[in-house]
């Protein structure tokens, strides 16, 4: 064999195995782009699994929730109960919140989200719902409201209920839902450190559970999970540029693998994907032509948001064009549908997005009309 034939059969080697499936540790798992909401990856992601503290994820969405209503603010205080209080006397996870204490829903949060706390799980949810069963009601509510069709929630903490279930893709629905409606509330996610001070005795200070935000590589949440039946889990969000991937996965066998493995998964998906915005509700603007109009363009829009995610071997095969029938005969009115952007690999279309006037484009008077449509007869083109 020449060197050079070597070489070619090299490159192609390597090409092909850059695009293979990942090979991740872990018993279900999935990978979604957050724009286009394409799933990148998937393994057994439907088959049941145990949350764990994932379950935290939608304990804080109610409290956000409620924050965004104006109907719960970061400074209420919320007594702490025995019940609450005996989890941080467990050797659970917890935030070490001291019986009869008060404290702030700012505090409570951080102590869920960083600090992985079920103490301040069950007293946010006392607090907001009277008792940890009306609580689960609430965030069952909300998981149905989102879409997620195999969770059952029982408790804020996730710990210790068989009934305590779902699924990865639920999960990833759940995470994508709290980052987009969210935002502000999401930096939460990514902090480092919480310190409590009133435990009783000396101030603890506790790491963030996430093992990912300690690699510098743009991962900004979201949450871990741990029980003895499900091992090792990890909601993880990673943001590269304008790009965002969520993974989760569920069922490693230990904490080293939880944290390689997501990581591995999450590089996966920005090496070998692209996603590209194609529309942007209302912003992105398509000039059309018009006839008889007082303007000779008009400008479309759509009415949704547009990403498509593609794998990067195939993007020479990406193409985008407009579809309509013109140019558009004036009057157009605001809002009317006047054409189609088309988004095709390979000659399949992938995706119709209608366009709608983004403005109203009056019709020319009839002597301007008229002197229009002759010289169109005559010269074939005005």
């Amino acid at each position: 064999m020449t060197k050079f034939l070597f070489n070619i059969l090299t490159f192609f080697y390597l090409v092909s195995f850059a695009y293979a499936n990942p090979k991740i540790d872990a018993r279900t798992i999935i990978l979604q782009d957050y724009h286009s909401e394409e799933i990148l990856y998937e393994l057994d992601a439907d088959a049941q699994i145990y949350p764990a503290s994932m379950t935290k994820i939608m304990t804080s969405i109610i409290a956000f929730d409620l924050l965004k209503k104006n109907k719960l603010n970061l400074d209420d205080e919320f007594i702490v109960s025995e019940n609450a209080w005996r989890l941080s006397q467990s050797g659970y996870s917890s935030m070490f919140i001291m019986i009869n204490d008060q404290v702030t829903v700012e505090d409570l949060l951080k102590g869920i989200i960083i600090a992985s706390g079920n103490d301040a799980c069950v007293a946010l949810a006392e607090g907001i719902a009277g008792s940890e069963e009306n609580f689960a009601e609430m965030m069952n509510e909300k998981a149905s409201e989102i879409g997620m069709t195999s969770t059952n929630f029982t408790n804020s903490s996730g710990i210790n209920d068989p009934e305590n279930i779902s699924t990865v893709r639920d999960i990833a629905l759940m995470s994508k839902y709290l980052i987009e409606n969210y935002p502000k509330y999401y930096e939460l996610f990514k902090e480092k450190t919480f310190t409590w001070d009133r435990t009783g005795g000396d101030p603890i200070k506790q790491g963030n559970r996430n093992p990912l935000l300690y690699k510098n590589k743009g991962a900004d949440g979201i949450k871990t999970g741990y029980l003895a039946v499900e091992k090792y889990s990890l909601a993880s969000s990673m943001k590269k540029n304008d790009r965002r991937l969520i993974a989760v996965a569920s069922g490693f066998n230990t904490k080293n693998l939880r944290s390689s493995e997501s990581l591995k998964l999450l590089n996966w998906g920005f090496r070998n994907t692209n996603t590209f915005e194609v529309s942007k509700k209302n912003l992105t603007t398509f000039e059309l032509d018009t006839w008889l109009g007082k303007n000779s363009k008009v400008k479309a829009v759509s009415k949704e948001d547009y990403y498509i995610t593609i794998s990067k071997k195939n993007i020479r095969n990406l193409n985008v064009f407009l579809k309509y029938d013109g140019p558009i005969v004036a009057p157009i009115r605001k809002n009317d549908k006047i054409a189609e952007l088309v988004v095709s690999n390979k000659g399949e279309v992938l995706k119709s997005l209608p366009l709608y006037a983004a403005e109203d484009i009056k019709k020319v008077n009839f002597f301007k009309s008229l002197i229009t449509s002759i010289n169109y007869l005559i010269w074939g083109d005005v």
